[in-house]
Protein backbone atom coordinates (compact mmCIF):
# COMPACT_ATOMS: atom_id res chain seq x y z
CA UNK A 1 0.00 0.00 0.00
CA UNK A 2 1.56 3.25 -1.15
CA UNK A 3 1.19 5.46 1.90
CA UNK A 4 4.69 6.94 1.85
CA UNK A 5 4.71 10.67 2.48
CA UNK A 6 6.42 12.85 -0.06
CA UNK A 7 9.61 14.46 1.11
CA UNK A 8 12.74 16.00 -0.34
CA UNK A 9 15.12 14.08 1.93
CA UNK A 10 15.44 10.31 2.24
CA UNK A 11 16.22 9.46 5.88
CA UNK A 12 18.45 6.48 6.74
CA UNK A 13 16.70 3.11 6.80
CA UNK A 14 15.24 2.12 10.19
CA UNK A 15 16.00 5.55 11.63
CA UNK A 16 13.40 7.37 13.70
CA UNK A 17 12.52 9.71 10.84
CA UNK A 18 12.23 6.75 8.45
CA UNK A 19 9.80 4.96 10.79
CA UNK A 20 7.69 8.09 11.27
CA UNK A 21 7.42 8.79 7.54
CA UNK A 22 6.76 5.18 6.51
CA UNK A 23 4.95 3.76 9.55
CA UNK A 24 1.83 2.94 7.53
CA UNK A 25 3.86 0.89 5.02
CA UNK A 26 5.62 -0.96 7.83
CA UNK A 27 2.36 -1.71 9.62
CA UNK A 28 0.74 -2.90 6.40
CA UNK A 29 3.64 -5.34 5.91
CA UNK A 30 3.03 -6.75 9.39
CA UNK A 31 -0.70 -7.09 8.61
CA UNK A 32 0.02 -8.85 5.32
CA UNK A 33 2.19 -11.32 7.24
CA UNK A 34 -0.92 -12.54 9.11
CA UNK A 35 -3.01 -12.61 5.90
CA UNK A 36 -0.42 -14.65 4.01
CA UNK A 37 -0.42 -17.12 6.89
CA UNK A 38 -3.84 -18.31 5.71
CA UNK A 39 -2.23 -19.74 2.55
CA UNK A 40 -0.25 -22.39 4.41
CA UNK A 41 -1.74 -25.25 6.37
CA UNK A 42 0.74 -25.05 9.19
CA UNK A 43 0.11 -21.37 9.94
CA UNK A 44 -3.57 -21.10 8.97
CA UNK A 45 -4.84 -21.93 12.45
CA UNK A 46 -2.67 -19.23 14.02
CA UNK A 47 -3.66 -16.61 11.43
CA UNK A 48 -7.36 -17.31 11.91
CA UNK A 49 -7.03 -16.36 15.59
CA UNK A 50 -5.86 -12.89 14.54
CA UNK A 51 -8.26 -12.33 11.62
CA UNK A 52 -11.61 -13.73 12.80
CA UNK A 53 -13.71 -13.53 15.96
CA UNK A 54 -13.04 -16.31 18.46
CA UNK A 55 -14.92 -18.05 21.30
CA UNK A 56 -18.05 -18.82 19.28
CA UNK A 57 -20.83 -21.13 20.47
CA UNK A 58 -23.65 -22.56 18.37
CA UNK A 59 -26.90 -22.28 20.32
CA UNK A 60 -29.36 -25.04 19.30
CA UNK A 61 -32.84 -24.30 18.07
CA UNK A 62 -34.41 -25.59 21.30
CA UNK A 63 -33.06 -22.59 23.24
CA UNK A 64 -33.85 -19.93 20.65
CA UNK A 65 -37.20 -19.35 19.00
CA UNK A 66 -35.57 -18.08 15.80
CA UNK A 67 -33.62 -21.30 15.25
CA UNK A 68 -29.95 -22.20 15.76
CA UNK A 69 -27.61 -19.26 15.94
CA UNK A 70 -23.90 -18.65 16.47
CA UNK A 71 -23.19 -16.46 19.48
CA UNK A 72 -19.95 -15.32 21.08
CA UNK A 73 -18.43 -14.71 24.49
CA UNK A 74 -15.10 -13.13 25.40
CA UNK A 75 -11.77 -14.86 26.02
CA UNK A 76 -8.00 -14.54 25.88
CA UNK A 77 -7.88 -14.99 22.10
CA UNK A 78 -9.68 -11.68 21.69
CA UNK A 79 -6.37 -9.94 22.42
CA UNK A 80 -4.92 -11.32 19.18
CA UNK A 81 -7.95 -10.11 17.21
CA UNK A 82 -7.74 -6.67 18.79
CA UNK A 83 -4.04 -6.48 17.87
CA UNK A 84 -4.66 -7.27 14.19
CA UNK A 85 -7.50 -4.77 13.83
CA UNK A 86 -5.37 -2.20 15.63
CA UNK A 87 -2.96 -2.52 12.70
CA UNK A 88 -5.86 -2.04 10.29
CA UNK A 89 -6.92 1.12 12.12
CA UNK A 90 -3.39 2.55 11.91
CA UNK A 91 -3.41 2.04 8.13
CA UNK A 92 -6.85 3.66 7.78
CA UNK A 93 -5.70 6.54 9.99
CA UNK A 94 -2.68 7.18 7.75
CA UNK A 95 -4.80 6.93 4.59
CA UNK A 96 -7.30 9.55 5.81
CA UNK A 97 -4.44 11.78 6.96
CA UNK A 98 -2.51 11.72 3.69
CA UNK A 99 -5.26 11.66 1.08
CA UNK A 100 -7.89 13.84 2.79
CA UNK A 101 -6.71 15.98 5.69
CA UNK A 102 -3.26 16.90 4.33
CA UNK A 103 -4.74 18.04 1.03
CA UNK A 104 -7.28 20.23 2.81
CA UNK A 105 -4.59 21.68 5.08
CA UNK A 106 -2.38 22.61 2.12
CA UNK A 107 -5.29 24.25 0.36
CA UNK A 108 -6.41 26.22 3.45
CA UNK A 109 -2.79 27.12 4.41
CA UNK A 110 -3.23 26.57 8.15
CA UNK A 111 -0.65 27.49 10.72
CA UNK A 112 1.11 24.63 12.50
CA UNK A 113 -1.06 24.93 15.63
CA UNK A 114 -4.30 25.07 13.63
CA UNK A 115 -3.17 22.21 11.43
CA UNK A 116 -2.61 19.94 14.43
CA UNK A 117 -6.06 20.78 15.84
CA UNK A 118 -7.65 20.32 12.41
CA UNK A 119 -6.02 16.91 11.93
CA UNK A 120 -7.16 15.75 15.38
CA UNK A 121 -10.74 16.96 14.89
CA UNK A 122 -10.87 15.50 11.38
CA UNK A 123 -9.73 12.05 12.49
CA UNK A 124 -12.14 11.95 15.44
CA UNK A 125 -15.03 13.19 13.28
CA UNK A 126 -14.64 10.29 10.85
CA UNK A 127 -14.45 7.77 13.70
CA UNK A 128 -17.44 9.22 15.56
CA UNK A 129 -19.61 9.31 12.44
CA UNK A 130 -18.88 5.66 11.64
CA UNK A 131 -19.37 4.58 15.27
CA UNK A 132 -22.65 6.46 15.72
CA UNK A 133 -24.16 5.06 12.51
CA UNK A 134 -22.86 1.55 13.19
CA UNK A 135 -24.00 1.58 16.83
CA UNK A 136 -27.46 2.88 15.93
CA UNK A 137 -27.88 0.10 13.35
CA UNK A 138 -26.96 -2.52 15.96
CA UNK A 139 -29.39 -1.05 18.52
CA UNK A 140 -32.18 -1.12 15.94
CA UNK A 141 -31.40 -4.64 14.72
CA UNK A 142 -31.37 -6.03 18.29
CA UNK A 143 -34.62 -4.18 19.21
CA UNK A 144 -33.01 -2.10 21.95
CA UNK A 145 -34.78 1.05 20.82
CA UNK A 146 -38.21 -0.57 20.51
CA UNK A 147 -37.78 -2.62 23.72
CA UNK A 148 -35.68 -0.59 26.23
CA UNK A 149 -36.13 -3.29 28.89
CA UNK A 150 -33.27 -5.18 27.23
CA UNK A 151 -30.94 -2.71 28.92
CA UNK A 152 -31.66 -4.05 32.41
CA UNK A 153 -33.28 -7.43 31.78
CA UNK A 154 -31.27 -10.41 33.04
CA UNK A 155 -30.53 -12.95 30.32
CA UNK A 156 -30.43 -16.71 30.57
CA UNK A 157 -27.11 -16.80 28.69
CA UNK A 158 -24.07 -14.59 28.55
CA UNK A 159 -23.51 -14.35 24.83
CA UNK A 160 -23.13 -11.66 22.18
CA UNK A 161 -24.12 -11.58 18.55
CA UNK A 162 -21.47 -11.31 15.84
CA UNK A 163 -22.13 -7.63 15.13
CA UNK A 164 -22.10 -6.74 18.83
CA UNK A 165 -18.77 -8.45 19.50
CA UNK A 166 -17.19 -7.09 16.31
CA UNK A 167 -18.26 -3.57 17.32
CA UNK A 168 -16.55 -3.87 20.71
CA UNK A 169 -13.42 -5.44 19.17
CA UNK A 170 -13.24 -2.54 16.72
CA UNK A 171 -13.69 0.01 19.49
CA UNK A 172 -10.91 -1.52 21.56
CA UNK A 173 -8.66 -1.66 18.48
CA UNK A 174 -9.27 2.01 17.72
CA UNK A 175 -8.48 3.28 21.19
CA UNK A 176 -5.44 1.01 21.56
CA UNK A 177 -4.09 2.40 18.29
CA UNK A 178 -4.03 5.82 19.98
CA UNK A 179 -0.90 4.86 21.95
CA UNK A 180 1.42 4.30 18.94
CA UNK A 181 -0.20 7.29 17.19
CA UNK A 182 1.09 9.53 19.96
CA UNK A 183 4.57 8.59 18.74
CA UNK A 184 3.77 8.67 15.03
CA UNK A 185 2.14 12.12 15.27
CA UNK A 186 4.98 13.55 17.41
CA UNK A 187 2.73 14.74 20.21
CA UNK A 188 4.40 17.28 22.49
CA UNK A 189 5.37 16.17 25.99
CA UNK A 190 3.10 18.71 27.67
CA UNK A 191 0.11 17.30 25.75
CA UNK A 192 0.83 13.64 26.58
CA UNK A 193 -0.91 13.47 30.01
CA UNK A 194 -4.24 14.78 28.70
CA UNK A 195 -4.09 12.47 25.68
CA UNK A 196 -3.26 9.43 27.82
CA UNK A 197 -6.12 10.20 30.22
CA UNK A 198 -8.55 10.65 27.31
CA UNK A 199 -7.57 7.33 25.74
CA UNK A 200 -7.40 5.49 29.05
CA UNK A 201 -10.90 6.55 30.14
CA UNK A 202 -12.43 5.25 26.92
CA UNK A 203 -10.56 1.96 27.17
CA UNK A 204 -11.56 1.53 30.81
CA UNK A 205 -15.29 1.95 30.19
CA UNK A 206 -15.44 0.03 26.91
CA UNK A 207 -13.50 -2.89 28.43
CA UNK A 208 -15.73 -2.83 31.53
CA UNK A 209 -18.93 -3.00 29.48
CA UNK A 210 -17.43 -5.79 27.35
CA UNK A 211 -16.23 -7.96 30.23
CA UNK A 212 -19.34 -7.46 32.39
CA UNK A 213 -21.70 -8.23 29.50
CA UNK A 214 -23.30 -4.80 29.72
CA UNK A 215 -23.30 -4.77 25.94
CA UNK A 216 -26.55 -2.97 25.21
CA UNK A 217 -26.13 -0.37 27.94
CA UNK A 218 -22.52 0.28 26.96
CA UNK A 219 -23.45 0.58 23.29
CA UNK A 220 -26.23 3.07 24.01
CA UNK A 221 -24.00 5.21 26.23
CA UNK A 222 -21.22 5.10 23.63
CA UNK A 223 -23.56 6.31 20.89
CA UNK A 224 -24.74 9.20 23.08
CA UNK A 225 -21.18 10.10 24.05
CA UNK A 226 -19.87 9.86 20.48
CA UNK A 227 -22.70 12.04 19.17
CA UNK A 228 -21.79 14.84 21.58
CA UNK A 229 -18.09 14.53 20.71
CA UNK A 230 -18.97 14.49 17.00
CA UNK A 231 -20.77 17.84 17.27
CA UNK A 232 -17.76 19.25 19.13
CA UNK A 233 -15.19 18.19 16.53
CA UNK A 234 -17.39 19.17 13.58
CA UNK A 235 -17.69 22.67 15.08
CA UNK A 236 -13.89 22.78 15.34
CA UNK A 237 -13.45 21.63 11.73
CA UNK A 238 -15.83 24.28 10.39
CA UNK A 239 -14.30 26.93 12.63
CA UNK A 240 -10.80 26.18 11.35
CA UNK A 241 -12.01 26.33 7.74
CA UNK A 242 -13.79 29.66 8.30
CA UNK A 243 -13.97 31.64 11.56
CA UNK A 244 -17.48 32.85 10.79
CA UNK A 245 -18.72 29.45 11.99
CA UNK A 246 -17.82 30.32 15.59
CA UNK A 247 -21.54 30.40 16.44
CA UNK A 248 -21.52 26.60 16.20
CA UNK A 249 -19.84 26.47 19.61
CA UNK A 250 -23.12 27.55 21.23
CA UNK A 251 -24.90 24.65 19.49
CA UNK A 252 -22.32 22.24 20.86
CA UNK A 253 -22.79 23.65 24.36
CA UNK A 254 -26.52 22.84 24.28
CA UNK A 255 -25.90 19.37 22.88
CA UNK A 256 -23.15 18.77 25.46
CA UNK A 257 -25.39 19.56 28.43
CA UNK A 258 -28.29 17.49 27.07
CA UNK A 259 -25.97 14.58 26.25
CA UNK A 260 -24.45 14.47 29.72
CA UNK A 261 -27.84 14.67 31.42
CA UNK A 262 -29.21 11.90 29.19
CA UNK A 263 -26.21 9.71 29.96
CA UNK A 264 -26.63 10.14 33.71
CA UNK A 265 -30.38 9.46 33.54
CA UNK A 266 -29.93 6.32 31.43
CA UNK A 267 -27.22 5.02 33.78
CA UNK A 268 -29.28 5.63 36.92
CA UNK A 269 -32.47 4.13 35.49
CA UNK A 270 -30.75 1.09 33.99
CA UNK A 271 -28.69 0.17 37.04
CA UNK A 272 -31.62 0.86 39.40
CA UNK A 273 -34.07 -1.28 37.46
CA UNK A 274 -31.45 -3.98 37.00
CA UNK A 275 -31.04 -4.13 40.77
CA UNK A 276 -34.80 -4.36 41.29
CA UNK A 277 -35.23 -7.13 38.71
CA UNK A 278 -32.23 -9.14 39.91
CA UNK A 279 -33.22 -9.03 43.59
CA UNK A 280 -36.83 -9.83 42.81
CA UNK A 281 -35.65 -12.97 41.03
CA UNK A 282 -33.12 -13.75 43.78
CA UNK A 283 -30.47 -13.94 41.12
CA UNK A 284 -27.37 -14.05 43.26
CA UNK A 285 -25.04 -14.92 40.41
CA UNK A 286 -21.62 -13.38 40.25
CA UNK A 287 -19.75 -11.62 37.50
CA UNK A 288 -18.21 -14.88 36.28
CA UNK A 289 -21.59 -16.05 35.06
CA UNK A 290 -22.04 -12.80 33.19
CA UNK A 291 -25.07 -11.27 34.84
CA UNK A 292 -23.88 -8.37 36.92
CA UNK A 293 -26.22 -8.83 39.85
CA UNK A 294 -23.65 -8.22 42.58
CA UNK A 295 -24.45 -4.98 44.38
CA UNK A 296 -20.82 -3.89 44.58
CA UNK A 297 -20.29 -4.37 40.84
CA UNK A 298 -23.38 -2.39 39.92
CA UNK A 299 -22.46 0.44 42.29
CA UNK A 300 -19.00 0.47 40.68
CA UNK A 301 -20.58 0.73 37.20
CA UNK A 302 -22.82 3.60 38.29
CA UNK A 303 -20.07 5.48 40.11
CA UNK A 304 -17.75 5.04 37.14
CA UNK A 305 -20.33 6.51 34.77
CA UNK A 306 -20.96 9.47 37.08
CA UNK A 307 -17.23 10.03 37.54
CA UNK A 308 -16.49 10.22 33.82
CA UNK A 309 -19.37 12.63 33.28
CA UNK A 310 -18.13 14.83 36.10
CA UNK A 311 -14.58 14.76 34.73
CA UNK A 312 -15.68 15.71 31.21
CA UNK A 313 -17.88 18.50 32.55
CA UNK A 314 -15.08 19.85 34.74
CA UNK A 315 -12.68 19.77 31.76
CA UNK A 316 -15.19 21.72 29.68
CA UNK A 317 -15.69 24.34 32.38
CA UNK A 318 -11.92 24.73 32.72
CA UNK A 319 -11.53 25.27 28.98
CA UNK A 320 -14.37 27.81 28.95
CA UNK A 321 -12.82 29.70 31.87
CA UNK A 322 -9.43 29.82 30.17
CA UNK A 323 -10.96 31.11 26.93
CA UNK A 324 -12.98 33.71 28.81
CA UNK A 325 -9.88 34.96 30.61
CA UNK A 326 -7.91 35.09 27.36
CA UNK A 327 -10.67 37.03 25.59
CA UNK A 328 -11.02 39.49 28.48
CA UNK A 329 -7.25 40.06 28.54
CA UNK A 330 -7.20 40.67 24.79
CA UNK A 331 -10.06 43.15 25.02
CA UNK A 332 -8.40 44.99 27.91
CA UNK A 333 -5.09 45.24 26.06
CA UNK A 334 -6.79 46.51 22.89
CA UNK A 335 -8.63 49.20 24.87
CA UNK A 336 -5.39 50.33 26.51
CA UNK A 337 -3.78 50.71 23.10
CA UNK A 338 -6.67 52.81 21.76
CA UNK A 339 -6.84 55.27 24.69
CA UNK A 340 -3.36 56.85 24.22
CA UNK A 341 -4.08 57.34 20.52
CA UNK A 342 -7.32 59.17 21.28
CA UNK A 343 -5.65 61.33 23.92
CA UNK A 344 -2.84 62.22 21.55
CA UNK A 345 -5.24 63.27 18.84
CA UNK A 346 -7.31 65.42 21.24
CA UNK A 347 -4.21 67.12 22.60
CA UNK A 348 -3.07 68.04 19.13
CA UNK A 349 -6.45 69.33 17.98
CA UNK A 350 -8.20 70.80 21.03
CA UNK A 351 -5.53 71.70 23.56
CA UNK A 352 -2.33 73.64 23.73
CA UNK A 353 -0.01 73.13 26.69
CA UNK A 354 -2.92 71.64 28.60
CA UNK A 355 -5.26 74.58 27.91
CA UNK A 356 -8.35 74.20 25.74
CA UNK A 357 -8.16 76.35 22.61
CA UNK A 358 -11.32 75.36 20.76
CA UNK A 359 -13.44 78.33 22.01
CA UNK A 360 -10.63 80.72 22.79
CA UNK A 361 -10.33 84.08 20.99
CA UNK A 362 -6.75 85.10 20.65
CA UNK A 363 -5.97 88.78 21.48
CA UNK A 364 -4.87 90.93 18.59
CA UNK A 365 -1.17 91.52 18.37
CA UNK A 366 0.11 94.73 19.91
CA UNK A 367 1.21 97.53 17.61
CA UNK A 368 4.61 99.06 17.93
CA UNK A 369 4.50 102.74 19.07
CA UNK A 370 6.26 105.21 16.87
CA UNK A 371 8.92 107.29 18.56
CA UNK A 372 9.49 110.76 17.38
Amino acid sequence: MGLRKKGTKNPPVLSQEFILQNHADLVSCVGMFFVLGLMFEGTAEVSIVFLTLQHSVVVPAEELAAGPKTLYHYGVKDLATVFFYMLVVIIIHATIQEYVLDKISRRMQFTKAKQNKFNESGQFSVFYIVSCVWGTIILMSENCLSDPTLLWRTHSHTMMTFQMKFFYISQLAYWFHGFPELYFQRIRKQDLPSQLIYIGLHLFHITGAYLLYLNHLGLLLLVLHYFVELISHLCDVFYFSDEKYQKGVSLWTIVFVLGRLTTLVVSLVTVGLHLVVSHSRDGDTDSISGNVNVLAAEIAVLSSSCTIQAYITWTLLTVWLQRWLEDSNLQASSLKKKKPMIKGRSSRKGTENGVETANRVDAPPKRKEKTS
